[in-house]
């Protein structure tokens, strides 16, 4: 996935270009910036279309690895749709990796120069997400729950 105005955004926000790092991307969750690490996590955390979905299956989508546990058990019946089907497997990127960010120790949001979200852990590890996400709703595999729980390992 690509958010061409989360640079921009996360400019804005900081009120300083040189927050950048040297990379060339943005590392959301810094000790200087708490507030700005809160507000990236808060905007990739919305995932509306998945959290929908989950709850006309009965799923509350609560932040926890046992909601991917759980979301990995619904029949996938957005494949169906395959104008929903990246869409959904975006958010369902989006949402893994606020359950990685909420919950491993060291996780942070990172934002790649062009606008990737990916998860990089406390090793300096990234993981795209999304990318796992699209993987998860097109063949179902990874499980959500199993990329999870090789983030939390790692």
């Amino acid at each position: 996935m690509n958010i061409p105005f989360l640079d921009n955004w996360l400019r804005r926000l900081s009120g300083e270009e040189e927050q950048q790092e040297p990379g060339g991307g943005h590392g959301a969750a810094r000790e200087r910036d708490p507030e700005r690490a809160a507000a990236v996590t808060e905007l990739l955390s919305e995932c509306e279309l998945l959290r929908a979905r989950a709850a006309q299956a009965g799923i509350e989508l609560d932040d926890t690895p046992a909601s991917l546990t759980a979301l990995d058990q619904v029949p996938p019946r957005w494949r169906d749709d395959p104008e929903e089907l990246p869409w959904l497997g975006n958010d369902a990127g989006l949402y893994l990796g606020t359950v990685i960010v909420r919950t491993v120790p060291g996780a942070y949001w990172h934002i790649w120069p062009g606008g990737q979200p990916v998860v990089r852990l406390a090793s300096g590890r990234e993981i795209r997400v999304v990318d796992s996400g699209l993987d998860w709703a097109v063949t179902g595999a990874p499980e959500l729950s199993q990329v999870y729980a090789e983030a939390a390992e790692a």
